[in-house]
C-alpha cells in the first residue's frame, strides 16, 4: 500500500517458533490438503494466463500513457490498462452484454470461466454443485457507476436511474455472477480489504477447504478503477509516480532508488482451489499446492505502514508457520512492493527481520514492475504469476531495478534482476525434501496484511 511515514531497518521481536497458526488444525495433523488445479487472468499484459504469463517473461509491460481529457489536471499520466481490441490476447466486449454486470464483474468472469476451463471442472451433479463455492474480491467495483448515476439523477431525475444501478455497483456481484453462470451453490463470498483482497480472498478459500464447508472453490479479486476520480484521490495521496509520465513502461519500479510512487492498474485474477483426493480422484492437473496462510493487522495507520515493518513480518511468519516450513524453505518471494518509497522500505525490513541471513539466497521479484498496481486484484494476479512460477521452475525478473534501495536492508537482499531458473534449487539447511516454496505478500490501506505460503508438488 502506499505509505507516508518515515521508515527504518528494525527487527521486532517476533519468530516462526512463537507464532501460532491461522487455522485451528495442526498443520501435522488431519487437515485437508489444498491444491490449485486451474487459474484465470485478464491483466494489462494481456487475456489469459498464457499470454499475460509468456509476456512476463520476455519482460515486457503492461503500463502506457494516461490519455483523455478527464485526466488532463491529474499529475501521474501512467496507467497499466487490460489490452482492447480484437487480436489474441486482448479484451473485446461482447455485443450481447448483459447490463448488470459491470465491467469488473465481466472482468472476474473471464477469469473463472477460464479457471474453471483449466482445471476441467463443470459440476452438474447437486453434490458437486452444492460443494463448489465462490470467493471472489473488489474493492471499488462500480464506482463509476456510480458517478455517472449521481449525474442522471441529477440531471433527468429518478427515471434516469438504471434499474440495473444497485447490481452493478455491489461487491459481492463478480462473485454472485460467477455462481449463477457455472451453477456453484457452495459458500458464496465477497471480500473488501483494499489492496490485499487478493489474498485474502484466496487464503479464506483455503480454509473452506480445510475445514470441510466445500470440496472446490473459486477464489480471487477484481479491480477497475482506472476513473478520474480514484486517480485524482490517489494523486492528492501524492502516491501515484509521476517522474516517468514521458516513458510509462519505467514508471513501476520496485525498490529502485528512483521510485516516485505506484501505477494504477486494471485486472482480475481467479483460481480453482480444490481438496487434493478430490483433484487426485478425478485425475486432475495440479499446478501447486497452497500450504500457508497468514493475516494480521498494523493497529498504526489508515494508510501509512508501521516504520518496523512488524505487520507484514508478522503475516508473513503466520504463513510460514500455518504451512510449517522454515524461513530457510523459501525458494523466492513475490513482494507487495508498490514502488513508493517508503511502503517498499517497509516490506524490505520485513523480509530482512523474517529471512535474516536466507536472505542472501531468496530470489525476491515483483510483479508490479510489468503489470502496475491492480489493488483489489493485486493480490490474485501475483499469486497466479508465483504459483506458475513454482510449477516452471521460471521466476520472472523484477523490471527498472537499476539501483537497488531500501535503505540499510538492502545490501544482503537478493533481488530477482534477471529470470532466475528454479530447477534444482535446493536451500541451505532445509528442513523438507526438495520443493520449490514461494511466499507472496499483499498489504492494504488500513493496516491490513496478508501472505500466501504456496508449494510445488513432488517432482
Amino acid at each position: 500500500m502506499p505509505a507516508m511515514s518515515a521508515v527504518r531497518c528494525f527487527s521486532p521481536v517476533l519468530s516462526v517458533t512463537c507464532c501460532r497458526n491461522v487455522s485451528s488444525t495442526s498443520t501435522q495433523g488431519t487437515r485437508r490438503r489444498v491444491v490449485v488445479t486451474g487459474a484465470g487472468a485478464v491483466t494489462p499484459l494481456g487475456v489469459g494466463v498464457e499470454t499475460s504469463w509468456s509476456r512476463l517473461l520476455a519482460g515486457e509491460s503492461g503500463i502506457g500513457q494516461l490519455y483523455g481529457d478527464e485526466f488532463a489536471e491529474i499529475p501521474s499520466k501512467v496507467a497499466a490498462r487490460v489490452p482492447r481490441g480484437s487480436g489474441d490476447g486482448q479484451w473485446q466486449e461482447s455485443s450481447r452484454l448483459d447490463r448488470s454486470e459491470s465491467l469488473a464483474t465481466r472482468f472476474a468472469l473471464s477469469a473463472a470461466t477460464e479457471a474453471l476451463s483449466m482445471a476441467k471442472w463443470k459440476p452438474t451433479s447437486d453434490e458437486d454443485c452444492s460443494r463448489t463455492g465462490v470467493c471472489i474480491g473488489s474493492s471499488l467495483p462500480g464506482l463509476q457507476e456510480i458517478l455517472e448515476s449521481g449525474q442522471s439523477l441529477k440531471q433527468g431525475g429518478y427515471r434516469r436511474v438504471s434499474p440495473f444501478f444497485i447490481p452493478r455497483i455491489l461487491v459481492n456481484m463478480p462473485a454472485g455472477v460467477i455462481s449463477v453462470k457455472h451453477g456453484l451453490r457452495g459458500p458464496n463470498l465477497a471480500l473488501s480489504t483494499a489492496c490485499a483482497t487478493g489474498i485474502h480472498s484466496i487464503g479464506e478459500a483455503v480454509e473452506k477447504i480445510r475445514h470441510g464447508t466445500a470440496d472446490v472453490m473459486v477464489a480471487g479479486g477484481t479491480e477497475t478503477t482506472i476513473v478520474p476520480l480514484v486517480v485524482a484521490g490517489f494523486g492528492r495521496a501524492r502516491a501515484l509516480s509521476t517522474h516517468f509520465n514521458s516513458e510509462p513502461e519505467k514508471a513501476s519500479r520496485p525498490f529502485d532508488s528512483e521510485r516516485d510512487g505506484f501505477v494504477m492498474g486494471e485486472g482480475a485474477g481467479a483460481v480453482v482451489l480444490e481438496e487434493h483426493d478430490h483433484a487426485v480422484q478425478r485425475g486432475a492437473g495440479i499446478l501447486c499446492e497452497v500450504v500457508g496462510y497468514g493475516l494480521s493487522g498494523d493497529a498504526h495507520h489508515i494508510t501509512a505502514p508501521n516504520s518496523d515493518g512488524s505487520g507484514p513480518m508478522a503475516a508473513m511468519t503466520y504463513a510460514l508457520n500455518d504451512a510449517g516450513l522454515q524461513p530457510s524453505d523459501v525458494t523466492f518471494l513475490a513482494a507487495h512492493a508498490t514502488s513508493t518509497p517508503l511502503g517498499d522500505a517497509a516490506e524490505a525490513s520485513a523480509i530482512r527481520s523474517v529471512f535474516k541471513d536466507h536472505c542472501q539466497r531468496l530470489h525476491i521479484t515483483a510483479f508490479k514492475s510489468a503489470i502496475g498496481h491492480l489493488q483489489a486484484a493485486a493480490g490474485a494476479v501475483e499469486s497466479i504469476f508465483a504459483m506458475l512460477a513454482v510449477n516452471k521452475a521460471q521466476l520472472p525478473a523484477i523490471r527498472n531495478l537499476n539501483t537497488p534501495d531500501t535503505g540499510s536492508c538492502t545490501h544482503d537482499m537478493n533481488f530477482a534482476r534477471q529470470n532466475v531458473s528454479l530447477l534444482n534449487n535446493a536451500s541451505e539447511g532445509s528442513t523438507v525434501p526438495v520443493r520449490r516454496v514461494a511466499v507472496v505478500n499483499s498489504f492494504g490501506f488500513g493496516g491490513t496484511n496478508a501472505s500466501l505460503c504456496i508449494r510445488s508438488l513432488p517432482s
